[in-house]
Order: structure tokens, then sequence, then C-alpha cells
């Protein structure tokens, strides 16, 4: 990509622990979102990776459920872990908990400027909890909760993208 074509892209990468559920979940959210936005014009790159993720995994089966009875799609989704070159190649970093954040600056000092929880788009300070090994229930509710976020907090999201 040359660097007038780098400069116009937003970007925003979501993280959790593992890549399984929430991150990915966030992410497949905001595509939606954007498609359904004037901002779906510019172009953006959208991603998800895990504080300790492994390389490879599905997103859980009751991630994919929740997506596929809103419509979207987590079927394809492979898990990865958070590394130097994705936190270079994004302008922005949403974390589900502050763990995350703290773990990402720890590791990843030049990205202390662009790593924020994701409740911090919508002025709030809340953790998202990890749904793993709880009924649909949780999923759903997990997914209320990033979807609340993402809509409180879309024009700044897309203003630090």
């Amino acid at each position: 990509m040359d660097k007038k074509n780098s400069e116009m892209t937003k970007s925003v990468l979501f993280v959790c622990t593992a890549n399984q559920c929430r991150s990915p979940m966030a992410m497949v959210l905001f595509k939606d979102l954007i498609a359904r936005s004037e901002e779906k014009e510019n172009n953006w790159q959208i991603g998800s990776a895990g504080v300790r993720g492994v390389s490879g995994l599905p997103a859980t089966r009751e991630a994919i459920l929740v997506m596929s009875e809103m419509g979207l799609d987590l079927l394809n989704h492979r898990s990865r872990p958070i590394t130097e070159s994705l936190i270079n190649e994004f302008n922005l970093i949403l974390c589900m908990k502050k763990d995350h954040v703290d773990s990402i600056k720890q590791d990843f000092p030049t990205a202390k400027n662009k790593v924020y929880l994701l409740s911090e788009m919508a002025d709030q300070d809340q953790d998202i909890n990890d749904p793993v090994n709880l009924p649909m229930d949780a999923y759903r509710h997990t997914v209320s909760e990033i979807l609340d976020f993402l809509k409180k907090g879309f024009s700044k999201i897309v203003k630090l993208s």
C-alpha cells in the first residue's frame, strides 16, 4: 500500500483474551455498523486479536451462533495473538477489559497513545466480561453490551481510527 492510501485508511483492532468470542464479535458488529453508515465510503481495516491468543482457533460455537442470529458470520474466523506488527498496523486498539489495556501498554509501550477500553469510546469505564463457558444468554448480553458501546462511541471510534 502506498503512503497516500495508508494515510486514508481508517483502522481499528479489537482485543480480548483468546480472540475467540468478544473481539471477533466486536469486529463483525463494527464492520456491520460501518457497512450501514456513511463511513462505508472510506477505506477501513477492522481486525481482532487476543492478548493470550493462540493462532488458528475458531470462534466459540456460541459466538458463531449468536452472530448468526444477527445475520453476521464468524464461521471463517481464526484466532491470532497480539503482536508488535499488528499493533503497528492499526491506528486504534480497543480492548474488552482494563487488564488487556494494561498488558498491551506494558508489552508494547509504543501503543500507549492508541489503546483504550472499548467502553471509553462511549465515555464509560467498564469491562466487558468473558462469556466463555456460560449459557447463550450470557453471549447475547455480551453482544448487547458491545453493540451499545460501539453505537454510543461510533463517532469517537471513527475520529480516532
